[in-house]
């Protein structure tokens, strides 16, 4: 019954948080961490979400899936499942000639580790694309950089469904059923697959049917909590060794501590744009990680890899960083225009 000193909203109105009051219908939208005005667009996916009293009216459009190799063995699945897995065998990293689609197959990705020297680091991959059975395509770092992509048709009059184009640094394979994959000729693999292949594709990538917590799903069909168990379920020759993850800092103190330095640049405030949107956290520690692996210190492919691996992520996100500079991972766009 008393007064109260203070800053009140008259009845009906609420704080603005900028000293104002408005209509509570007038109050904004909240992701990631960023307040929007009501009418406000964001993009989410391939999704446009308007802000409307206080929530977010979303599109729900079928979006394309999006699969991530990079560096030391870390993947991103269709699904969004984040894991290590290392092997020196040949796995099926993606493919529609899967149980669960009643459809003929039309890709299948085959991919290979090359460790670095004596170090368990992966240097470069083996790529093997198979298309509709009759044509592969294999990608080697030796056959790229003779500037020639080799191709071995069984049945030399059929029709290509597919073509190869060099964008920047990348190799980019684009099938007309809407399989895109793109290969940076290091350690680095994205395959983005349409919308009409969700929960008909199988192998290292997942099923791409929107749950992540099927993704461990074996060549036996039946879900694996070992990801080593579910990795080794996809190789395709068994002429070969099974390597268990492990430590690459821990026998390297000074190298541990000068992959922190550098590997800090994505959670500096570079990034700050983007860490609300994707959390910079298992980035940096690939990156540490794949740091202690590499045969050089400093500016080496393997922090280079794990940073541009976070960065792709932030874009996916809508947030575009300009990261590189003459110092860290230069890209010479002029010589690739």
């Amino acid at each position: 019954t008393e007064c109260v000193s203070g800053c009140m909203c008259p009845d009906g109105l609420v704080l603005d948080g900028s000293g104002g009051c408005i209509p509570k219908d007038q109050c904004p939208c909240v992701h990631g961490g960023h307040f929007y005005k009501p009418g406000e667009t964001i993009k989410v996916d391939c999704n446009t979400c308007t802000c409307n009293k206080r929530q977010w009216n979303c599109t729900d459009n079928p979006c394309k899936g999006t699969c991530t190799v990079y560096g030391n063995g870390h993947y991103m699945s269709f699904d969004g499942e984040k894991f290590d897995f290392l092997g020196d065998c040949d796995y099926i990293l993606a493919q529609d000639f899967c149980p669960n689609n009643m459809d003929a197959g039309t890709f299948r990705i085959v991919i290979q580790n090359n460790a670095c020297g004596k170090s368990l680091s992966i240097c470069s991959l083996k790529i093997t694309l198979i298309f509709e059975v009759w044509l592969e395509v294999v990608l080697t770092e030796e056959l790229l950089l003779e500037g020639r992509i080799q191709e071995i048709a069984t049945d030399p009059g059929a029709e290509k469904n597919y073509k190869v184009d060099l964008r920047g640094g990348y190799i980019v394979i684009e099938t007309n059923q809407g399989m895109n994959f793109m290969w940076d000729q290091k350690t680095t693999v994205v395959v983005h697959v349409a919308p009409s292949f969700q929960g008909k594709v199988c192998g290292l990538c997942g099923d791409f049917d929107g749950r992540s917590r099927n993704d461990f799903t074996t060549r036996g069909q039946s879900v694996e909590m070992s990801i080593q168990e579910f990795g080794n379920s996809w190789k395709i020759t068994s002429t070969c060794s099974n390597i268990n993850m492990t430590d690459l800092c821990a026998d390297q103190p000074f190298k541990s501590v000068l992959g922190q330095k550098h590997c800090s640049i994505i959670k500096s405030t570079i990034f700050e744009a983007c860490h609300s949107k994707v959390n910079p956290i298992p980035y940096y520690e690939s990156c540490i990680s794949d740091f202690c692996g590499c045969d050089s210190v400093g500016d080496c492919e393997c922090f280079c890899t794990s940073v541009a691996a976070y960065s792709r992520s932030c874009s996916s996100a809508g947030v575009c960083i300009d990261w590189r500079t003459p110092a860290i991972c230069p890209v010479f766009c002029d010589y690739y225009n």
